[in-house]
């Protein structure tokens, strides 16, 4: 099989490629492309991919990085040509940031300068991304329709439910988005409850980056309350102390990390206007560093992957710090900085597809009939039963009416930036940032719109 990764120079690539080196089963990906429309980092990751590569074991050990005989690893080229790139594919990936990291630091620093929430997905800095992010999603979208109609695409780009229902205009079906979130979210209280996650059904449901888990069962009892009435476990992890023992069994469930922004909100805010940077800004720096030493000519064999398993560990070692701050539980614990697991979500789902192997994931997918407060074609996050005709979500039991205003407030905003990327209507866009549950303005709305306009040429559009 043929694999395409859009915004192949991404620094989170060779986890993917990592998950692909480790599949040792028939049929697996043969080739993978590249393609990013910056040249320098596409040489950065070409060569942490070789390194991998190279340093890539066989069964005797565990995984890829066993001690066994080196392992058949997918052949990877590099292009700047989006066409190119895409002729052949089986699966896409489609990874993009649209104004880069640049782009992801200014949302956050216009926001803040308003008193708002400028995070990447939630709150002001989500919707300038994605008014810039949706007319070049809906590009790629019909480019891939045209060149490479029998392929799935599987989509990484934030935010991601909103991206994802943005190219289901022209895929329908075939695209379906991923995040780790859930995923991580489920493994932390399956391994609590003594269960291994593989065993255990998760219910989930929500939007991206806006879900709750209300209940997980194991050998089909649910275990979530034995888990609410224990606060010494509550507080053994991430979302746990993040959220506090006592905020959760008023929820009578744990929520998805990211809801932290809304149920914290003036204390987040203020935690980030105090940071010394922004996540953005520590990340734009961060990489700016690791594809400078990625990318030197000449270095020995092996500099490139060892460059970036120390960026990755910084990143994710400072993972949400700030939201961390404000519930008083400092760094992160050794158990929380695995990998959320994004790379295996995305292997499984394509493995399903591809082989007809049928599995279970929680997944960012059309609605259907699942949650009645929601239209068709919205997509949510749910769990959902993936074969080769792809990923069909679960029936799932309905929101409760706190749940039921958060996700029908958000996905009003999601339509709302869909309505302006196709008009061009600066008021469709204003109108986005005036409904968003944590702009408290209209006034502030317009201003922020103002703001990203100045800065971002992506948003030219908008008139």
């Amino acid at each position: 099989m043929r694999l395409t990764i859009l915004g192949g120079g991404g620094f989170r690539v060779p986890l993917v490629y990592g998950a692909l080196l480790g599949d040792r089963a028939e049929g697996r990906v043969s080739h993978v492309t590249l393609y990013d429309e910056d040249p320098a980092r596409l040489t950065a990751m070409t060569r942490v991919l070789r390194d991998q590569a190279a340093t890539a074991h066989g069964p005797a050990g565990d995984g890829p990085a066993g001690d066994g005989p080196a392992v058949d690893a997918p052949a990877v080229t590099a292009t700047g040509d989006l066409d190119e790139a895409l002729r052949g594919a089986d699966f896409v990936f489609s990874a993009i940031r649209v104004g880069g990291l640049e782009g992801r630091a200014s949302d956050e620093r216009i926001a803040l300068a308003e008193g708002v929430l400028g995070q990447e997905t939630v709150g002001a800095g989500g919707i300038a991304y994605g008014l810039r992010t949706v007319p070049v999603a809906r590009g790629i979208a019909r480019r891939i329709a045209r060149t490479a109609p029998g392929a799935w695409v599987i989509n990484f780009t934030n935010p991601a439910g909103l991206v994802t229902e943005a190219m289901a205009e022209e895929l329908g079906e075939r695209v379906i988005g991923i995040c780790d979130s859930p995923v991580g979210l489920g493994r932390r209280i399956a391994r609590l409850l003594g269960a291994r996650p593989q065993d255990a059904w998760i219910d989930y449901v929500g939007l991206n980056h806006l879900g709750w888990v209300r209940g997980l069962r194991i050998g089909g009892r649910d275990e979530l309350p034995r888990l609410l009435a224990d606060t010494e476990a509550l507080e053994s992890f991430e979302e746990g102390r993040l959220f506090g023992a006592e905020w959760l069994r008023s929820l009578g469930a744990i929520p998805n990390e990211y809801l932290h922004y809304y149920y914290f909100n003036r204390d987040t805010v203020r935690a980030y206007q105090e940071a010394k940077q922004t996540r953005g800004a520590f990340l734009r720096d961060q990489q700016r560093g690791f594809y400078a030493e990625a990318g030197r000519a000449g270095a020995p064999a092996g500099a490139a992957l060892a460059a970036w398993d120390r960026t990755r560990a910084e990143r994710e070692a400072t993972y949400m710090a700030e939201n961390r701050e404000v519930a008083g539980v400092g760094e992160r614990d050794g158990s929380d900085l695995e990998s959320g697991g994004y790379e295996k979500v995305a292997l499984a789902l394509m493995r399903a597809i591809a082989r007809d192997e049928r599995a279970t994931l929680i997944l960012n997918v059309r609605n259907g009939s699942t949650l009645s407060v929601l239209d068709a074609e919205a997509v949510i996050e749910v769990p959902c039963l993936v074969d080769a005709n792809g990923a069909h979500p679960v029936g799932v039991e309905q929101l409760p009416l706190h749940a039921v205003g958060l996700v029908t407030a958000v996905k009003a905003v999601e339509r709302e930036i869909l309505a302006a990327a196709a008009s061009g209507s600066r008021a469709d866009a204003v109108k986005a940032f005036a409904l968003h549950p944590l702009v408290d303005s209209v006034g502030v709305a317009r201003r922020l719109l103002d703001g990203y306009a100045a800065e971002h040429p992506g948003l030219a559009y908008l008139r």
